[in-house]
């Protein structure tokens, strides 16, 4: 994978399905960081795994003695270890912003995608989901024509939170019409070529388009 440089004190126990790890593979490859990613599934997981991280979860960011094992928190040290480019504002009022757009990512689309990706959900949750995150999606459409980034003129960590959700959205059966959505699939295509986000594709992410 293009993530992987050279070997490097920082290691990535990373999900190649799941979103979650996908989004810190971003700010990996967008920071340049000579980082190597273990490729893990969730029912296979490393036998070192559990003696590093209390829940034995993905991902999991080794950084020396260094262990962060929740996405959000690995994308803000990596930003603040790695200030080249910067993925945050600078100013106070607007970082708590774009924390407060993730926050909302998580809680508003994220919630679906989760339901929609595990094996425990009963089909009605399944259609439930998907309705919800799809309706949701085509309401807030028209903000993308505002910026070329998500209420940012520049790439930021919360493109890299919605960027691998939206890259899913034709493997999890979700169809967004494109007369409603033109400015989302604008933006949508503004992000995928990024060269940042095509390095950090995994093999089971690229499948998921194939």
């Amino acid at each position: 994978m293009g993530v992987v440089a050279k070997r490097s004190s920082m290691t990535f126990y990373s999900d190649g399905a799941d979103h979650y790890s996908h989004r810190v593979r971003i700010v990996l490859a967008e920071k340049g960081v000579a980082v190597d990613v273990i490729d893990c599934h969730v029912e296979d997981l490393p036998e070192d795994l559990a003696g590093l991280n209390p829940y034995n979860s993905l991902p999991t960011l080794l950084d020396r003695e260094l262990v962060l094992y929740e996405p959000n928190v690995m994308m803000e040290y990596l930003d603040e270890r790695f200030p080249h480019p910067p993925l945050l504002p600078v100013y106070p009022v607007a970082r708590a912003e774009s924390r407060l757009y993730m926050h909302r990512i998580q809680k508003d689309w994220c919630k679906h995608v989760d339901v929609l990706v595990s094996a425990k959900s009963t089909d009605d949750e399944v259609e439930t989901a998907r309705k919800e995150l799809r309706d949701s999606l085509v309401a807030i459409s028209p903000i993308f024509a505002e910026k070329p980034y998500f209420m940012s003129e520049e790439f930021t960590l919360v493109d890299c939170c919605l960027a691998p959700l939206l890259w899913r959205l034709p493997y999890l059966g979700i169809d967004l019409p494109e007369a409603q959505c033109k400015s989302l699939y604008e933006y949508m295509g503004r992000l995928f070529e990024r060269e940042s986000f095509r390095e950090s594709l995994s093999e089971a992410e690229r499948e998921m388009r194939d």
